[in-house]
């Protein structure tokens, strides 16, 4: 992360937060960013520490465990990125996945790609995106 003055701590401080990500919509997208397909649900990310937990109404529960990340909001979740490099267990095999939270006009959005499906892209826009005390 590059940072001046007290941009450094303000832009930090963000990056070790835990958040909530809720969504209402899932696109499909191949790699140009197409829609292949958009599905209307209900969606919560929530990333703490060095976990994801992704859980749509329509699906299973997936939890990731983050290996790296880059953080770099220059307006705390409103302008910026976040990107996370993660691995999950899917039929007792490691997969590793990347997910990108990034913060534009006022939207912030998150894309998953998958390293065994360079094609394939969900994205999903944030509904409600809040920091989260954890017990």
């Amino acid at each position: 992360m590059i940072c001046v003055g007290t941009m450094y701590f303000s832009g930090k401080s963000q990056c070790d937060k835990n958040f909530q990500f809720e969504s209402s919509k899932t696109e499909y997208q191949d790699a140009q960013g197409n829609v292949q397909r958009s599905i209307d649900e209900h969606a919560v990310i929530k990333v703490t520490g060095k976990e994801i937990t992704i859980t749509p109404e329509s699906d299973h529960k997936m939890v990731a465990y983050i290996k790296s990340s880059t953080c770099n909001w220059k307006v705390p979740y409103k302008e910026g990125k976040l990107t996370l490099n993660a691995v999950y267990m899917e039929k007792d095999v490691e997969k590793k996945t990347v997910l990108v939270f990034e913060g534009k006009d006022n939207k912030v959005s998150m894309s998953m790609t998958f390293e065994a499906e360079p094609g394939k892209v969900i994205k999903v826009w944030a509904d409600k995106f809040e920091e989260i005390k954890l017990p």
